[in-house]
């Protein structure tokens, strides 16, 4: 038996040391946010925080999670309390619906986890810093610019008051490209 915690609830899972994060919060736990990408830890659409840190779940064998805290889209909210507006929502969840950053929504879960684990670690990027951080979680609707303006409003906006972010409107503030780091 395997004990996780995940989204701050305790599990125990039943499978091989070696099974990948990924399908242990899917199938056996029912937590579909996180998805799928390419099976290789390359596109970031698997990405959960493990600890403080955006990690890829498709290729961490389950027992390495084992004594580290697992944060899923799902989850978001209750990783940092105090980064919540009265809706519930975190303050990166918050900004992306305020910038409208969504297109098909496939890659966003896991745009938006390493995008709060950035925050976490630098609660104001540099644009250098966002292009490390996001680099490599790619989206196939190349919602990049939006994606940048939305971590930058929602690094001001949870700077200013964590409990209500600050609306946002991309007129105002024009959106730099975000390069695509392809492995």
């Amino acid at each position: 038996m395997i004990r996780l915690k995940i989204n701050q609830q305790e599990y125990q899972v039943d499978v091989p040391e070696d099974t990948p994060l990924l399908w242990v919060i899917r199938e056996e736990l029912g937590l579909t946010g996180t998805k799928f990408g390419c099976g290789k830890g390359l596109c970031g659409a698997c990405t959960i925080i493990l600890g403080d840190g955006a990690t890829r779940s498709c290729i961490l064998p389950v027992i390495a999670a084992q004594g580290t805290p697992v944060t899923t889209i799902e989850g978001l909210p209750l990783w940092q309390k105090d980064k919540v507006d009265a809706q519930g929502l975190h303050g990166v969840q918050r900004a992306w619906i305020e910038a409208d950053v969504v297109q098909c929504g496939y890659c966003q879960p896991g745009q938006i986890l390493a995008a709060a684990a950035l925050l976490k670690a630098h609660p104001m990027p540099s644009d250098g810093q966002i292009d490390q951080a996001m680099g490599n979680n790619l989206c196939r609707c190349g919602t990049y610019p939006r994606i940048r303006t939305a971590i930058k409003k929602a690094a001001e906006s949870m700077q200013e008051n964590p409990q209500s972010p600050a609306p946002i409107n991309p007129q105002i503030n024009p959106p730099t490209n975000l390069p695509i780091n392809h492995p």
